[in-house]
């Protein structure tokens, strides 16, 4: 069955669904927990840092920097386990990635406000194809200019895929939710300018 845009505009998102088997996806996130050196997420704000209880880690073919919220990480290099993961995503999206951002949300009350990649050190019109495994949570697009919004449930081990112009026209969010009492990793490839 061919893949939907779920963008009516302005970009490409694609929703595969659960690319795992319930089996293989909590194998993996089980991994993801034990295995990725997650540390402490950080902003600066108002000339503050401020350090979250969400957790991220950053790893890629080479120690690439990469800035966001006013804090710049390294790249650390690829474990066994983000490679497989990787291949699986390249070939169920036809594209090539050279690093990943991983998020560690503990429940519903950490989330991710509006924002788009739009970094300068990302490929302009890149591919960012996401995984999830663990709780299901919505993702959220909201059009910069126009009052369009779309809503996708990510299940676990499901896979889904900005292109395109979608980071020009399009803000993404993860909203925090009381309904959610368990832990999500997320896993966003991305092609970095090298």
């Amino acid at each position: 069955m061919p893949l939907v845009n779920l963008l009516p505009e302005d970009g490409a998102v694609y929703y595969h669904g659960p690319v795992f088997t319930a089996a293989e996806a909590h194998r993996y996130f089980e991994a993801l927990l034990q295995d990725i050196a997650w540390e402490h997420d950080q902003a600066v704000m108002f000339g503050k840092t401020i350090v979250t209880r969400r957790k991220v880690a950053w790893y890629g073919d080479q120690a690439f920097p990469y800035t966001y919220s006013r804090i710049t990480r390294t790249a650390l290099p690829w474990t066994p386990l983000l490679e497989q993961l990787k291949a699986r995503v390249e070939h169920l999206s036809k594209a090539a990635f050279n690093a990943c951002l991983l998020n560690l949300y503990h429940d519903g009350s950490e989330g991710m406000a509006w924002h788009r990649d739009a970094e300068k050190e990302l490929q302009p019109g890149g591919v960012i194809a996401s995984l999830s495994f663990g709780a299901e949570r919505r993702f959220s697009l909201k059009h910069r200019t126009q009052d369009t919004r779309i809503h996708q449930e990510l299940a676990h081990g499901s896979l889904l895929i900005m292109q395109g112009e979608t980071q020009q026209h399009w803000l993404h969010q993860l909203p925090t939710t009381k309904k959610v009492k368990t832990p999500r990793v997320n896993l966003t490839f991305r092609q970095m300018r090298t």
